[in-house]
């Protein structure tokens, strides 16, 4: 080649050389990438929860959902959600005030229900059928509703992620991944995801991270619109549930920890936040008062109700430590942990000064590791602030503890782990480490993968539910209390014909041992007359409906069913046994209960006759006659009577 062509190439060449030096080099899939590290987390997330899909309502989904007239009435509902009590339309039911201490207000998941409703649930007709028991729950609709709930926590995941990688561990984005991680998988949040009605705890963690995200994007950018959507997604957080309250002094810590900005600066930028909180409070305290239920005596809303000062100080500290040993080992689980499934206890019981030790140690390193600003002093501010707000120590949260309680707390405890985790894999100094540390995760992955995959399986239904967590919590009151109504559905069951006494039988057994555990259980009292009553053993249900109106005269059903087992003792003393005496006992302390019904009033007259006593038989069927004027067979039985009687008395 000529030195005259040699240039010529070398300009041919060079907008290819320019090309290929500004093009960045491909990169393989990285668990390092925020990309590589949200789908893997979100495939994770689905395969965990994938089972759940399938899930019918159970446990409050009847509360919140089926039986909640503003959720059923769909896009109609939303402005009556938005200016109610979450359970005023429970308390309704109950011919009661709310039953919650402080009532409460966290309307957005409520929403999201009542547009799911709108969009993808039965027609308002079929729902209110299903809503009065005259048809089944929606089942195609809770399993929607499912996959929403997947779908959400897996977007509060990513979310989560996010924050830790841009913010909490910007420069160490395996310990962000493993963080997450740990949150994700842990079992504990069986009940948040698989029970559709925590849906508020999703959103509520889901918001709360937008928020954090957001505000620290204001904080370095200045941009409006940064502040307006962190204001937004605050305010949304505070609707879904109270834990929001906590980033007051949430998001001054992270900017005081991760940005190095001095106390003073970090508090001045709350300031926005703050008139949110003071605006939510307004609306909140405007539509439920602090004290809508006022003095809460029933028992199973008021798990301390019965017990002394010291014993309730001691039993709440000491329950406690219950929520940091199911965070290092999960299990096993339970939906209810109510009376008296943790008895009371004083402070002679050696796990209330271990529980005060282990939360004592927490503050102290809070301070500890803030004096140096060290990220696990975030880590435990977080856990403790929204710890706070369900220990029962400041506010009635109406239970003892709970699963899905402890939701928000666990990412404190996640970045924790996560931290000493890392930090001990650094000091690890062998040649596999790398495969020491892979393996650890895998294991970790695959344990906590079948503990959540099997417990999703037990939220299935009520049955399933009540029929798995009975075995972990056979002194709950409520728990027994929900086995005796899985018995008595089963009764129902047309495949159960052959058995049917014996279901309910097996009903009216563990309605017993509620009513052993608490003695002023009214609805046990109330469901176990009610199998007494299938059984023909009218005497023993009269007993319960006697005790059930002594303790709640008001309960919603003893009405209607003290009339049914006196009417029905009455038919069967007058039909089977010709026993008149005490058909009318049975029928006059009916009529008490309802004086406007006239099949009582007939038989009651009936009675009076084949007893001879026509005068009193005469004026019960005038009474009859008043209530029914064209009953045929009531005007023939008058005239017999007053031909027996020879009494021609107008009675009517």
């Amino acid at each position: 080649m000529s030195k005259k062509n040699k240039p010529t190439t070398a300009k041919k060449l060079e907008p290819a050389i320019k090309k290929q030096a500004t093009q960045a080099p491909k990169r393989n899939f990285s668990l390092a990438d925020f990309k590589g590290q949200a789908i893997l987390l979100a495939i994770i997330c689905f395969v965990f929860y994938a089972n759940s899909f399938s899930n019918n309502y159970a446990l409050d989904d009847e509360l919140v959902i089926t039986n909640n007239e503003y959720v059923q009435k769909g896009f109609e509902g939303i402005p009556e959600i938005l200016t109610t009590d979450a359970y005023e339309n429970y308390a309704k039911q109950l011919n009661s005030k709310n039953t919650l201490s402080g009532g409460r207000y966290r309307p957005l998941s409520l929403v999201t229900f009542a547009i799911e409703q709108q969009i993808f649930g039965q027609s308002a007709s079929d729902a209110q059928a299903a809503t009065t028991k005259q048809k089944p729950a929606d089942t195609h609709l809770a399993h929607t509703q499912h996959v929403v709930n997947v779908l959400l926590y897996i977007i509060a995941v990513i979310l989560l992620l996010y924050f830790l990688r841009t913010i909490v561990f910007s420069n160490q984005p395996i310990i962000a991944f493993l963080a997450t991680l740990i949150f994700a998988i842990h079992p504990i949040h069986t009940e948040v995801v698989a029970n559709i009605k925590s849906r508020d705890e999703i959103l509520s963690l889901l918001f709360i991270c937008t928020t954090f995200i957001y505000a620290w994007k204001y904080k370095e950018t200045n941009k409006l619109k940064h502040l307006i959507i962190a204001l937004c997604s605050f305010f949304l957080a505070l609707l879904s549930k109270e834990y929001g309250l906590m980033l007051i002094i949430l998001i001054p810590l992270m900017f005081y920890l991760f940005k190095q900005n001095t106390a003073t600066t970090s508090i001045k930028a709350t300031i926005p936040y703050l008139a949110i909180a003071v605006l939510y409070l307004f609306i909140r305290f405007s539509i439920v008062p602090l004290n809508a239920a006022g003095d809460n005596t029933e028992l199973m809303n008021n798990p301390y109700l019965l017990a002394t000062g010291s014993q309730k100080l001691a039993t709440i500290i000491a329950t406690q430590f219950n929520y940091i040993k199911l965070l290092f080992w999960p299990s096993p689980l339970s939906s209810d942990y109510s009376y008296n499934q943790i008895p009371y206890v004083s402070f002679s019981n050696p796990m209330v000064w271990l529980s005060i030790i282990v939360y004592g140690a927490l503050i102290i390193l809070l301070f500890r590791f803030l004096k140096n600003r060290h990220v696990v002093a975030f880590a435990i501010a977080f856990y403790l602030l929204n710890w706070v707000l369900i220990s029962n120590l400041f506010f009635n949260i109406g239970a003892t503890m709970g699963e899905r309680l402890i939701f928000h707390a666990s990412v404190g405890f996640a970045i924790a782990i996560a931290w000493l985790l890392y930090l001990v894999y650094e000091k690890i100094n062998i040649a596999s480490r790398k495969q020491i540390g892979i393996a650890t995760l895998i294991i970790m992955v695959v344990l906590c993968g079948f503990k959540t995959i099997s417990r999703n399986a037990d939220w299935k239904d009520n049955i399933s539910l009540y029929t798995k967590d009975i075995q972990t919590a056979p002194n709950s009151t409520a728990l027994n209390a929900n086995m005796g109504t899985n018995y008595a559905m089963l009764s129902d069951m047309p495949e159960n014909a052959s058995n049917k006494d014996a279901y309910i039988r097996q009903a009216i057994t563990y309605w017993t041992k509620a009513i052993s555990i608490y003695p002023g259980h009214v609805s046990s009292y109330v469901n176990r007359a009610s199998a007494y009553m299938r059984l023909g053993q009218f005497d023993s249900a009269k007993r319960d409906l006697d005790s059930a109106k002594k303790y709640n005269p008001a309960f919603p059903t003893l009405h209607s069913i003290y009339i049914t087992c006196y009417l029905k003792s009455g038919l069967k003393n007058y039909n089977r046994e010709h026993n008149y005496t005490d058909a009318a006992t049975d029928l006059e302390k009916g009529l008490k209960e309802d004086p406007n019904n006239a099949a009582m009033w007939f038989y009651l007259g009936s009675s009076y006759a084949n007893l001879k006593q026509y005068d009193k038989s005469l004026q019960a069927l005038a009474n009859a006659k008043k209530l029914s004027p064209n009953d045929v067979p009531l005007d023939k039985l008058i005239d017999s009577v007053k031909r027996l009687s020879g009494n021609n008395k107008v009675y009517y």
